[in-house]
C-alpha cells in the first residue's frame, strides 16, 4: 500500500517483486492514513509511508502517525521514509526511532543523499528489529554498498555540523523562494522538504522555456500533478536567478 503522488520507486519495487501494489487516494497532496488501513487486508504485508512525502512535501503530524501505526495490524511491515527528516525542526520531527520498541513491524529508512550531501555515494540505512534485518539480510544484494560510500557515510555522521549548516541554509532558501513565488501570485503546497511543488499556468510549457534559459526543476506529471513543477532549494543566487527567470516567462506570456 502506499499513497497516489508518492515516491515512484515505491510502485516499481513492488511490481519487481511479482506484489500487487494498492494505491491509496491522496488527501491535500498528503497521505490520507484513514485510507491506508481502510485498504488493508489479510493479503497486506506492507505500507509505504514517507515523512516528507516526495514530491509533494508533505507532512504527517507526530501524534497521527503513532495513532496510526498502533492501528495496523501486526502482519502488515510499515516502512517509513524519513528521506528528508534532517530538513525537520525539532517540533516537526516523528522521532520515530524511540517507537521502534512498541512497533516491532516498523522498518524507519534514512538515506545520506540529501542533507549529508552524498547522493553520489547511493547510501543509506535503515532502522527496524533484529528479526527483520536478519530477513533482509537473506535476500539483499551482496556489496550492495562500497567501502568508500560505506567509509564517507559513517565520517559524515560525525560532521554534525555540516547537517546544520544545510538545514539552516534550507529554511533560509525556502522562505525565500516562497516568498518569491507568493508576490508573483503562484499556489504552491507548503513543503518541510528541501523543496516546494508550485502550481504554474502550462507547467510543461514553461518547464521548457526554463530550461533553454538554464534553469532546470523537476516537471512530475508522471505524479499525476500535470500542473505543478517541483523546484528544489538551492543557493540564494540560484534561487534568484529561477524567480527571476520564472517571472520573465509569466509575463511573456
Amino acid at each position: 500500500i502506499f499513497s497516489q503522488h508518492a515516491f515512484a520507486v515505491y510502485a516499481l519495487v513492488t511490481q519487481a517483486v511479482g506484489a500487487t501494489g494498492v494505491i491509496v487516494p491522496a488527501k491535500a497532496y498528503g497521505h490520507d492514513l484513514d485510507g491506508f488501513l481502510a485498504a488493508i487486508t489479510p493479503r497486506t504485508r506492507l505500507i509505504f509511508v514517507a515523512n516528507p512525502n516526495n514530491p509533494t512535501g508533505t507532512l504527517i503530524g507526530k501524534d497521527v502517525l503513532h495513532a496510526f501505526l498502533k492501528q495496523v495490524p501486526s502482519h502488515v511491515l510499515v516502512v517509513l521514509d524519513e528521506a528528508y527528516d534532517e530538513y525537520l525542526s525539532a517540533q516537526h520531527k516523528s522521532e520515530a526511532i524511540a517507537w521502534l520498541n512498541d512497533f516491532e513491524q516498523l522498518i524507519i529508512s534514512r538515506t545520506f543523499s540529501k542533507a549529508y550531501g552524498l547522493a553520489g555515494l547511493r547510501v543509506g540505512f535503515g532502522l527496524m528489529h533484529a528479526e527483520v534485518a536478519d530477513i533482509l539480510n537473506r535476500v539483499r544484494q551482496p556489496f550492495n554498498v562500497n567501502s568508500i560510500a560505506q567509509a564517507a557515510a559513517i565520517a559524515s555522521l560525525a560532521d554534525e555540523d555540516f547537517v546544520q549548516r544545510s538545514y539552516a541554509a534550507n529554511q533560509a532558501g525556502m522562505v525565500q523562494l516562497t516568498n518569491g513565488l507568493n508576490k508573483l501570485g503562484l499556489n504552491f503546497i507548503p513543503s518541510f522538504a528541501n523543496f516546494v511543488c508550485v502550481n504554474v499556468p502550462n507547467a510543461s510549457k514553461v518547464n521548457q522555456q526554463l530550461l533553454q534559459k538554464g534553469v532546470i526543476v523537476r516537471p512530475v506529471a508522471n505524479y499525476e500533478m500535470p500542473d505543478y513543477l517541483r523546484v528544489s532549494i538551492g543557493l540564494f543566487s540560484e534561487n534568484a536567478r529561477f524567480l527571476q527567470v520564472l517571472e520573465e516567462i509569466l509575463n511573456a506570456t
